[in-house]
C-alpha cells in the first residue's frame, strides 16, 4: 500500500509539471470539463457511503437501509437550505471542514496525537487546497467566491502575509506529521504539497482544484476502498466499480438536473460553479460525519 501511494504521488507530481505548460498553450477555462471530471472521478470516492452507512446503522441497531438514505439526504438538503440563507457562514464552515478532511484523508498513514493537536495539524496540512489559489490567483478565486455570495476572503485580514504564513504552516505540518515515517512516506507528503503549488501557479483555480480533487484526493481514497473490498487490487477494483456506479450515476443526474434548473436564472458557467461547490458541500458534511462515526465505533470494538 505504501509503495502504491508513493507511486501515485510521484505520477501526480509529474502530471502537474507536464499539464501546466499545456494549459498555458491552450489558454481556455474548461468549466464544463471540470464538472464532468468531478462527476465521474471526484464523486465516486464517496459512492460506497451506502455500504458504510449500512455497517454503521447495524451497529446502532437499525436494519433498514432506507433509514440511512433518509438521514444522508436530510443532512445534504439541510446544508443546501442553510447555504441559501447564510452563505458566508456555511461556506466558511465548509472550507474549514474541507481543509481538515483533505489533510486527514490525504495522510497515507495513521497519525494520532492529543485530539486538538492532531486535528489542528490535519487542518493546516489540508489548508493548502484553499490558501494556494487565494495567494497565487486571488482575483480569480475571489470571483468564484462572489458567484457563491461569499466575500469573507476579501477582508484585509486575509493579506498576502497571512496566506504565506498559512502555506508555511501547511508545509511544516506535513513535515511534522511524517517526521517518524519512512523516507518514501515523507516524499509523498512533500510531493503532494508542491503538486498543489504547481497547479495553482499555472492553472486557473477551478482547474487546479479539479485536478487535485479527482486525481489525488479521490483516487487515493478510492485505492484504500479497493483494498478494503479485496486484498487483490484487480478484484477489488472490479468490485469497487460495480458498487460505485449506482450512486455515482444517481448523483451525476441530480447535479445535471440542478444545472439545467439554475441555467434558467444564471449564466451556464455560474450555474455550474454553484452546483459544483454547493453540491460538494452538501455531500461532504454527511460523508465526513459518516467517516467520523464509523471510526469512533471501530475504536470501541
Amino acid at each position: 500500500m505504501e509503495k502504491i501511494n508513493f507511486k501515485h504521488s510521484l505520477i501526480f507530481f509529474n502530471f502537474c509539471i507536464m499539464v501546466s505548460p499545456l494549459y498555458l498553450i491552450l489558454n481556455f477555462e474548461p468549466v464544463i470539463f471540470c464538472l464532468f471530471l468531478i462527476l465521474i472521478l471526484g464523486i465516486s470516492h464517496g459512492a460506497l457511503d451506502n455500504i458504510k452507512g449500512m455497517k454503521l446503522f447495524k451497529l446502532y441497531g437499525y436494519k433498514k437501509i432506507t433509514s440511512f438514505y433518509f438521514a444522508y439526504i436530510l443532512i445534504s438538503l439541510s446544508i443546501i437550505i442553510f447555504w441559501l440563507i447564510f452563505p458566508n457562514t456555511v461556506l466558511l464552515l465548509f472550507l474549514i471542514v474541507a481543509a481538515y478532511h483533505f489533510g486527514k484523508e490525504d495522510t497515507i498513514f495513521s497519525f494520532r496525537k492529543k485530539f486538538f493537536v492532531s486535528e489542528c495539524l490535519f487542518f493546516f496540512k489540508g489548508s493548502t487546497v484553499i490558501m494556494a489559489p487565494l495567494f497565487l490567483n486571488r482575483e480569480e478565486t475571489n470571483e468564484i467566491f462572489r458567484l457563491l455570495n461569499f466575500n469573507v476572503f476579501e477582508a484585509e485580514f486575509f493579506s498576502n502575509e497571512f496566506l504565506i504564513a498559512m502555506l508555511c504552516l501547511s508545509f511544516f505540518s506535513s513535515l511534522y506529521i511524517s517526521k517518524k515515517e519512512k523516507t518514501d512516506t515523507k516524499g509523498v507528503m512533500i510531493m503532494d504539497f508542491f503538486s498543489l503549488i504547481i497547479l495553482n501557479i499555472f492553472l486557473s483555480p477551478i482547474l487546479a482544484f479539479t485536478l487535485y480533487f479527482c486525481f489525488l484526493h479521490s483516487i487515493r481514497h478510492s485505492i484504500s476502498l479497493i483494498f478494503e473490498l479485496d486484498k487483490s487490487f484487480k478484484l477489488g477494483l472490479k468490485k469497487f466499480i460495480r458498487k460505485a456506479i449506482p450512486l455515482t450515476i444517481a448523483t451525476g443526474v441530480i447535479f445535471l438536473f440542478a444545472i439545467y434548473f439554475l441555467n434558467n436564472f444564471y449564466m451556464l458557467d455560474e450555474a455550474i460553479y454553484k452546483v459544483i461547490f454547493i453540491g460538494l458541500a452538501s455531500l461532504t458534511f454527511p460523508h465526513i460525519l459518516l467517516e467520523y462515526l464509523l471510526e469512533k465505533n471501530e475504536k470501541k470494538t
